[in-house]
């Protein structure tokens, strides 16, 4: 039987009236409203034929053993960014429970290769600035001393948040063991964009995700009373920190295709009264040029070291994370691209912008490949995240198709 997209759509309002609020999702990792959404999506799977558990790193693993032990693995990530939207993940991984109970049917729990659906861990990153964390450590790409001292806004390490789910953060790279017998992994996912409402897309095949740095900027000047302080003598950290979020997007406009984020300013003392003494952002820059974004990363490094000096500060950088571009497998593009053209008679190839797990599995050498449906205004990570409801059901029969393809292709190797 072919994925039933209702069935799709019904678990997702599910899951947004169990773990949303009027301000959107609230499934951040490693928090009680993503433990509430992976106990619901375990109660999903009572009946299947199947097997799940957690691996080290926290990722959920459900496995359908079938003729073969070569493995398909088809999945996404529950957790959300605080406030998201209702598809961003979630989609994916209720997409790949649907065609496991497919599956079911078809071939009596037993299909000609072992299916593996996988609900991987602080895909976002939203607590400690961590993306993709738990398929790095299955990818065998984790950084486990730089990770385990990350802190939330709140000053708790995500040792100790790892530590309250059971997770021992010293053992995350043990996940590696579930690479064993993975021959495939396709991933389900909103564009999360425009281009293809602009283009009048339902549908697209993903060729591989830009490549990221991310780092933490502290800037240090001297705390002075605001009221008492000339301006000619100040050393504002804010200052020089505000100069870069300016100059960033010069930096990432020499580029075509480029972008440079400043998504975070904190400052200290953090009082109206007082000149700001340190203040740390985050940097996040991404293209598909590997030498592109090394030439970001320079430029961006040197105009802060400029505007230090000249507001009289110090500047420290802190590497939070980063990943080459990574493009997926050409016979697997090849394969979605034909699923997508059976179901809507046309077809769409695009870089991903946004980071995906996708891209930590193709690190590992296991053979990827990804499909976005369209988002609604190009907007997501925001409440108003939407899709139509007739291309999420174009988009489940199209894995769904996808999957099918790529078992033969899996039978076949």
């Amino acid at each position: 039987m072919p994925a039933d997209a209702k069935n799709v759509i019904a678990n997702l309002n599910e899951l947004r009236v169990l773990t949303g609020n009027s301000d959107g999702a609230q499934r951040v990792a490693w928090t009680p409203g993503w433990q509430k959404a992976r106990d619901w999506f375990e109660s999903k799977l009572q009946g299947l034929p199947v097997e799940h558990h957690l691996d080290a790193a926290g990722n959920r693993w459900v496995t359908m053993k079938g003729a073969s032990e070569r493995v398909l693995v088809v999945g996404s990530h529950l957790d959300s960014v605080p406030n998201g939207g209702w598809l961003d993940g979630c989609l994916g991984v209720l997409t790949a429970l649907e065609v496991l109970r497919g599956l079911a049917e078809d071939f009596d729990g037993r299909p000609p290769v072992t299916v593996r659906l996988v609900d991987w861990a602080d895909e976002e990153g939203a607590r400690f600035g961590r993306s993709l964390f738990g398929s790095s450590a299955f990818a065998g790409t984790h950084t486990i001393s730089a990770d385990r001292v990350r802190t939330d806004r709140n000053g708790v390490a995500l040792e100790e948040a790892l530590r309250e789910c059971g997770i021992d953060v010293s053992r995350i790279g043990d996940a590696a063991i579930e690479r064993e017998g993975a021959a495939a992994y396709l991933e389900l996912h909103i564009e999360q964009g425009p281009v293809l409402e602009e283009l009048g897309l339902p549908l697209a095949v993903v060729l591989g995700t830009k490549g990221v740095e991310r780092h933490t900027i502290t800037f240090h000047g001297q705390e002075a009373h605001s009221g008492s302080t000339p301006m000619a003598v100040r050393r504002d950290a804010l200052a020089a920190a505000a100069r870069l979020a300016l100059e960033i997007r010069s930096i990432a406009g020499r580029h075509k295709d480029a972008v440079c984020t400043m998504g975070s300013v904190k400052t200290f003392p953090g009082i109206v009264t007082a000149v700001v003494g340190r203040c740390e952002v985050t940097l996040d820059q991404r293209d598909l040029d590997a030498d592109v974004l090394a030439s970001m990363l320079l430029e961006a490094q040197e105009a802060s070291q400029r505007f230090a000096a000249e507001e009289r500060c110090t500047v420290d950088w802190s590497r939070i994370w980063s990943i080459e571009p990574i493009p997926f497998n050409a016979e697997l593009i090849g394969l979605c691209d034909a699923a997508i053209k059976e179901t809507v008679g046309v077809s769409h190839r695009m870089p991903s912008g946004p980071l995906h797990d996708a891209a930590e599995v193709a690190r590992a050498g296991i053979p990827t490949a990804m499909m976005f449906v369209q988002s609604l205004a190009g907007i997501s990570h925001n409440k108003i995240e939407d899709t139509k409801l007739e291309h999420l059901a174009l988009a489940v029969t199209a894995f769904d198709r996808l999957a099918a393809k790529t078992m033969q292709w899996i039978r076949q190797d």
